[in-house]
Parts: C-alpha cells; sequence; structure tokens
C-alpha cells in the first residue's frame, strides 16, 4: 500500500505543502499550468536551503492588490476555473472547512463570512495546487504525523491572540489532526490546517513500512529549526491500527445477576475497553461466571480492584497481549426521510488505516426513537439508516 505521509514538525502552510508535493515528485510544470490557468497569479518553483535541509521553495507572484473577498466568490473562481473534477471537488471541500472555522469564530453565517488572508489568490493557489499535486501522486492512503503549531502570539483582526489563530484552532477542534505547541512564533496556518484535516488521518508515530522518497517544501520564514514541512511516499505494511491491551479474567461461583449487572457498569466507568460475563459450569458441578475484562495496562490493576471488591474474588488472572487489530471508527451522521418526515440518524463507521470502510452500524437510541414515532420496526429503521449510510460514504 503507498502511502503519503506528511511530518509537520515545524507546521505547515500552503506554500509549504505544495512545495514538498512538488519536492516528492509531482510535476511542478503541470502544477503550475494548472494553477495559472485558474488563478491570476504566476508561478516560480526554486531551490532553498532552510538550515541545512535542502528544500523546494514555490511562490506565488499576485501581480495586483487585492479585497478580501466573500465565500460565494470563491467558490464561484473555483467552479468556474476548469479544473479536473477531483482537484475542484477537493479544493471547495477545503475552502468550506475554512469558511466554517471563519463562520464559528465570527459568529456569521456562511453567505455573510468574508476571507482575508485567505481569501487572497495566493491561497487560491495554494489550495488548488496542492489538491492538484496529491491527486497527481495517486496514493492508497494518507496520513499526517503530530502538527507543530508553534507558540508567542500573532496578531489577528481580534487583536494580539496566543498560537494557534482562532480560525486555525477551529480547524483543529472541528477536526481529527493530532498537534502540540513548540516555539515562539505561528507555524501552523488556517489553509495548511485545512488542508491536512481534509486529506490525512491522524497518526501518532510513522508507520511501519519501506520510505520510497522524501520531499521537503520551505516555509517563509527563517527559525531556529528548519522550517520546512517534511512528507514521504511509503510502502506502508499496517493497514489495520494496533491497540496494547491486557485481558484480566476471573472465574466466580456465589455472586448474583444484580451485583454482575451493576459490575459491568462499574467496570466500564473504571477504564475498562469491553466486559464479557459467561456463564459455566465450575468444580462440585456448582453454576458460575467467567468475567473476562480488556483494558489498557495502566488501568489493570485498578480494574482488578473493583472486581475484587465487587464480588469477592480472591485471584484474577492477567493475561498479557502484545496487541490487538482495531478498526478506527469514527461518528457521523445521515438523514433518513420517512412518510415525508426527516431523522438525523448517527452511525458509527470503522474502517482501516487507508479509509476503507469496514462496517458502519446504526445508533440504537436514535433508531429506537425513529421507529416509535413512525410506527416502523426498529429492524426495518436500521436497515434502511444503515442502507443510506453505506451509500453516503463508500
Amino acid at each position: 500500500m503507498k502511502s503519503l505521509i506528511f511530518d509537520p514538525f515545524s507546521g505547515a502552510a500552503g506554500d509549504m505543502i505544495l512545495g514538498s508535493l512538488i519536492d516528492l515528485g509531482a510535476d511542478g510544470s503541470k502544477i503550475r499550468e494548472i494553477i495559472e490557468s485558474a488563478v491570476d497569479v504566476s508561478v516560480s518553483v526554486d531551490r532553498v536551503n532552510k538550515k541545512g535541509i535542502d528544500a523546494t521553495d514555490v511562490h506565488i507572484h499576485v501581480p495586483h492588490e487585492e479585497h478580501s473577498r466573500h465565500y460565494h466568490e470563491l467558490v464561484n473562481i473555483i467552479k468556474a476555473a476548469g479544473l479536473p473534477p477531483q482537484v475542484e471537488k477537493s479544493a471547495l471541500d477545503v475552502f468550506e472547512i475554512m469558511a466554517k472555522a471563519e463562520s464559528k469564530v465570527h459568529g456569521e453565517s456562511l453567505e455573510e463570512i468574508h476571507f482575508h488572508e485567505v481569501g487572497q489568490n495566493d491561497a487560491l493557489a495554494d489550495v488548488i495546487g496542492s489538491c492538484a499535486a496529491i491527486h497527481e501522486l495517486n496514493v492508497d492512503s494518507i496520513f499526517c504525523t503530530p502538527v507543530n503549531v508553534g507558540g508567542g502570539r500573532v496578531k489577528a483582526a481580534h487583536g494580539t491572540m496566543s498560537v494557534p489563530a482562532p480560525a486555525t484552532l477551529e480547524i483543529l477542534r472541528s477536526g481529527s489532526l493530532l498537534s502540540y505547541g513548540m516555539g515562539n512564533r505561528e507555524l501552523l496556518t488556517p489553509t495548511g490546517a485545512a488542508l491536512l484535516s481534509y486529506f490525512a488521518k491522524p497518526i501518532e508515530n510513522l508507520p511501519k513500512g519501506k520510505v520510497l522518497s522524501v520531499g521537503y517544501g520551505a516555509g517563509d520564514a527563517d527559525t531556529e529549526d528548519p522550517n520546512v514541512l517534511r512528507t514521504m511516499l511509503m510502502e506502508v505494511n499496517d493497514v489495520l491500527t494496533k491497540d496494547h491491551i491486557e485481558v484480566l479474567e476471573t472465574n466466580v461461583d456465589d455472586v448474583t445477576g444484580e451485583v454482575l449487572g451493576n459490575l459491568f457498569d462499574k467496570l466500564l466507568a473504571a477504564g475498562a475497553r469491553d466486559v464479557a460475563i459467561t456463564p459455566t459450569i465450575m468444580k462440585k458441578g456448582r453454576s458460575g461466571h467467567i468475567i473476562t475484562v480488556i483494558t489498557k495496562s495502566e488501568n489493570s490493576e485498578r480494574i482488578a480492584r473493583e472486581i475484587m471488591k465487587e464480588t469477592g474474588t480472591l485471584g484474577i488472572r492477567v493475561i498479557p497481549t502484545v496487541h490487538r487489530f482495531v478498526a478506527d471508527r469514527r461518528m457521523d451522521k445521515v438523514t433518513l426521510s420517512v412518510t415525508g418526515e426527516e431523522f438525523t440518524v448517527a452511525v458509527k463507521i470503522a474502517q482501516d488505516r487507508t479509509g476503507e470502510i469496514l462496517h458502519i452500524s446504526a445508533e440504537y437510541e436514535d433508531c429506537r426513537k425513529v421507529a416509535d414515532k413512525v410506527g416502523l420496526p426498529l429492524k426495518e429503521v436500521i436497515r434502511r439508516v444503515e442502507e443510506e449510510a453505506w451509500g453516503r460514504f463508500t
């Protein structure tokens, strides 16, 4: 599986992303042609050295002073640019992420929102060019290690504020990127945050695999550390996430169903990942139960103590495991139309690290409320919701 990995140890901006992708192997001439045909700019691609790191430096040259734009103006520019369909969709989606962030920060609707810096032609060029470069690389999956947002304070329309800037912080909040702060200046821009949030899945460390190529995109600032964005193409072996756990197990033969039911809830509240209580036959033909708990190792002692307190068992087996394979999970929503009325229902989506969906399940409580209101069997509502979700998300 060929994967694109973003490693933003010095933050990310639109021009850094674009430069790193060209350095990685995307066709610079082709990307320049796409940008210059879509936006009134000229593009130069040069080599620079950042603290000993040779990197691609992309500059977007804007021929005249620009004014701020409404979000709908940017949408119209992108739609009128004649871009390849995939590039157009991605660029529109990236700007929608930024527009929703600005809308939330300013308390204005998408129709009212003005873009300032991110509404200029250079930001349009960065987004369109980065989208075109990513699609040209044609990878199976895209990942991003934790992004360094920088530190210190930044001047914004609201006055001087701590890094990250309000729109950048809102993109981090609404997306899934992992982040940290180190340094004394702003390192992550709204454009960089939106591009990474849209395309990449967060990972804490580089995945296991073979590095095929490495690219560096230069930032404008001269910082204490190399101000570059590193990207990699890797042949990744692992497509399922590994989760390190322990299994706790004990047998009990004198505990009532009420106590076991209460124990179930207490163990989950104490940090158990899963609890199973299985009826069994014990020595001398006595009926009993096997209590099995999956937990992180750091929670094992606390959970074992809780089992002892609640059941009176004197010993608990700890079955160490190297790891388990787990599907990545996320929540989303679908709209279900029944008898002319629309309902919003939550769904849980399980997928591997490439983004391939493995399973979709409708949330029980939401489906039960719909079933009660419209008079359909619960299983029919669940079927319709999951069918709608498969159609929307695959």
